[in-house]
């Protein structure tokens, strides 16, 4: 390259240069230091500082090709269905598709039954855990059997819902080789029934599946799931015996989980009953972590004092990861009352060995450990398992192999065999497993019975949902939630009562923070385990919720509510409030609301009447009372059909329609719109069908029911 020319600048140009490159002045040598040190810095950067971490490399490594290992050989689990039963050697594959745990705990005992009485090798499978287009590979020698339940507006369980998805979608599927079995758990106070193992075996049939025995189906609104699952799993077993040939054996415990004490561990160890997000709900799109909530505020809402109905804030302040948006659910996960966890531990004769460590594992290795280990016996019957439930027949039965006398075995098998005995003895007395076995022989433990079997054959403990009654634009970080404390008297035993297990836990923490004890003597372990839920605090998470206002806030709303059913709307009506106050114009509402007597249970009334009042014409209240003396009873289809013009007017303006409360009350209400609609309308029952279908998939007809 040619060298450059010299730069010819003048002398009196040199000496005006030198004025303004020497430091003069104390600012100019701050500046010439700043400058030194960014340059010393840069100059360094790899010797003194941002040195390469000689480890970095280990944060890309897969630790499954260590030692000779192949890449997805770390113990990963098959999502195939088929592959899972020929590396298992089992025979017979029992999915279940739960919401509440009743057709998960129905399918546990049904596989473990199988195996068994009739020496089959079976194994549940929750359906959420397997691909489900490889059922097509499952070989015609195997069996496959349904269990699944339907709620709300006839939608699937949430780990149903990938399944759900495929058999409704999928095209070019063959089933030829797919023997299979269903049944169904549903709610006739549901519009749907059953509708989710109805298009499941329509799916299955349609790709050519063979039924080896008709779809079974439970009804719930006539308390009969129980009697109809076993009606139906005795036909399965005719057509094991006489159809399929398998041979009957006697019916002997074999256990699939072990459950064995080791001292050697310590305290620190242990599993003492914090969730630790044990069996994490399905949809985790839909759902939180668990987390330990504090409770801010309590108080009571109904002004009887035999029955109770609590109002609940809880702060998620300390849990800035947990959020909700107005029309959400809160789950509780609650613990077992002190004298049942008592009962059991003494009937076993294992108190004095309560905290003793226990380890959980796996005899079968198809069978997933669903209890943390290790943990400890008091930590299982206060936290994991539901053992204030009522026992079933099959469990009875069960239980007699490990009577510790021959009267205690023949006192259980009179009740296990005979239904109408058994239908007799649990209306008189709320029979749980302590004490059962109590009432059997009260004066031996039955330390014959493996806690491996307990583990295996009791429901786990679930959360409970409520509706959040508060709004995430008013009160961002205190959702509330409005609990009606369950306490019903037997039929045939008015004096003995049955408690339901969340509500009188949460009435307990609420009587707590006043210095009360329960009205009933129920007393808790409310400090958690090791004291994680000390100072009134709950284990809970939030559960998003379809049942939403529209984003258009001058939409107009029709909301139908009975007892505690009212919560979201309380939320609902305190947004528009919110909204109102901010200068957004806000559609016309009107609420029906349904309780048995103005003067008991008209829960947030002076909330309503100021809400009324703030809100102007735009609400109109419309109460119904079933129990109002001097007055025929009242119900919120009555008055919907009462005011059946406006209803039919804002449903015509583009308004929603909100019904919450117990299913049966949201079938008559659209039984009433809809006897409505077909006279102002003239329509046929198909032309109101529908209209009805239709307005569902827009979300302009929203249901949030239970029962």
């Amino acid at each position: 390259m040619a060298a450059l020319p010299p730069l010819n600048i003048p002398p009196e140009l040199l000496q005006e240069f030198s004025k303004y490159g020497t430091p003069t002045g104390f600012a100019d040598y701050v500046a010439l230091a700043v400058l030194g040190g960014i340059g010393a810095t840069y100059l360094s950067k790899g010797w003194l500082w941002d040195k390469p971490d000689p480890f970095h490399h280990i944060l890309f490594e897969r630790p499954q090709l260590k030692n000779g290992g192949k890449a997805g050989s770390a113990n990963k689990e098959t999502r195939n269905i088929a592959q899972k039963l020929e590396e298992t050697g089992k025979n017979i594959v029992v999915f279940w598709g739960s919401q509440s745990g009743t057709a998960e705990g129905f399918a546990h005992r049904l596989a473990r039954e199988i195996s068994f009485r009739w020496g089959q090798e079976t194994m549940t499978a929750d359906l959420s855990d397997y691909d489900p287009v490889t059922i097509s590979e499952i070989p015609k020698a195997k069996l496959a059997i349904f269990l699944v339940s339907t709620y709300g507006e006839g939608d699937p369980s949430d780990n149903t819902a990938e399944f759900w998805s495929w058999i409704l979608k999928a095209r070019d599927v063959s089933l030829s080789n797919l023997r299979y079995a269903a049944f169904g758990l549903g709610n006739t106070n549901y519009k749907f029934y059953n509708r989710v193992v109805d298009v499941i075996i329509e799916g299955l049939d349609k790709f050519g599946a063979q039924a080896i025995i008709p779809v079974g189906k439970a009804n719930d609104a006539e308390g009969t799931t129980e009697e109809d699952f076993m009606s139906w799993k005795d036909d399965l077993f005719r057509i094991f015996k006489h159809k399929l040939g398998f041979q009957e054996a006697g019916a002997r415990y074999i256990p699939s989980l072990k459950v064995e004490e080791d001292e050697s561990l310590e305290p620190i160890d242990l599993h003492h009953g914090e969730p630790n997000n044990r069996e994490a709900p399905k949809a985790a799109a839909k759902s939180s972590t668990v987390r330990t909530l504090s409770i801010s505020d309590s108080r009571e809402l109904f002004k009887s004092s035999n029955r109770h109905c609590l109002h609940m804030d809880v702060d998620l302040t300390n849990q800035p990861e947990l959020s909700y948006k107005t029309g959400d659910h809160l789950a509780i996960w609650p613990g077992n009352p002190d004298v049942e966890v008592e009962r059991l531990l003494d009937v076993l004769g294992i108190s004095s060995r309560r905290d003793i460590p226990l380890v959980i594992k796996a005899l079968d290795p198809a069978t997933k450990i669903t209890i943390p280990t290790p943990t400890s016996a008091v930590a299982i019957f206060r936290y994991y398992l539901e053992i204030g439930a009522c026992v079933n027949r099959d469990n009875i039965c069960d239980l007699a192999q490990f009577a510790p006398t021959p009267e205690a075995k023949a006192y259980l098998l009179q009740f296990g065999q005979d239904k109408d005995v058994y239908a007799s003895f649990i209306s008189r007395t709320h029979i749980n497993l302590g004490r059962l076995l109590q009432l059997a022989c009260p004066d031996k433990p039955w330390d014959k019975l493996p806690l491996s079997y307990l583990v295996e054959t009791m429901p786990h403990i679930r959360p409970r949902y409520y509706s959040i009654s508060s709004s995430s634009m008013v009160s961002p970080r205190k959702p509330s939630i409005t609990a009606i404390v369950s306490t019903a008297p037997l039929p045939q035993n008015p004096n003995e009562l049955i408690h339901g297990v969340t509500s009188n836990y949460l009435l307990a923490l609420s009587q707590q923070a006043r210095s009360k004890s329960h009205p009933s003597g129920i007393t808790y372990h409310l400090n958690g385990p090791a004291d994680a839920l000390q100072g009134g605090k709950v284990f809970a998470h939030i559960r998003r919720s379809n049942f939403k206002l529209p984003t258009v806030v001058n939409t107009p709303l029709i909301m139908v509510a009975a007892g505690t059913g009212i919560a979201p709307f309380r939320a609902f009506l305190s947004e528009r409030c919110q909204f109102l106050k901010i200068g957004k114009d806000v559609g016309q509402m009107i609420l029906f609301f349904g309780c048995r007597n103005p003067n008991e249970d008209y829960i947030y009334r002076e909330e309503l009447e100021e809400m009324q009042v703030a809100l102007g014409d735009r609400l109109r209240i419309v109460t119904a009372f079933s129990r109002l003396e001097g007055t025929p009873r009242q119900y919120v289809q009555d008055r919907v059909a009462e005011f059946g013009n406006d209803v039919i007017r804002l449903i015509d303006e583009g308004g929603t329609f909100y019904v919450c409360g117990r299913a049966g009350m949201a079938r008559e209400v659209e039984k009433v719109v809809g006897q409505t609609m077909k006279g102002a309308k003239r329509w046929s029952d198909d032309e109101f069908n529908g209209w009805s279908k239709t307005i569902k998939m827009m979300d302009k007809w929203q249901e949030d029911v239970w029962g």
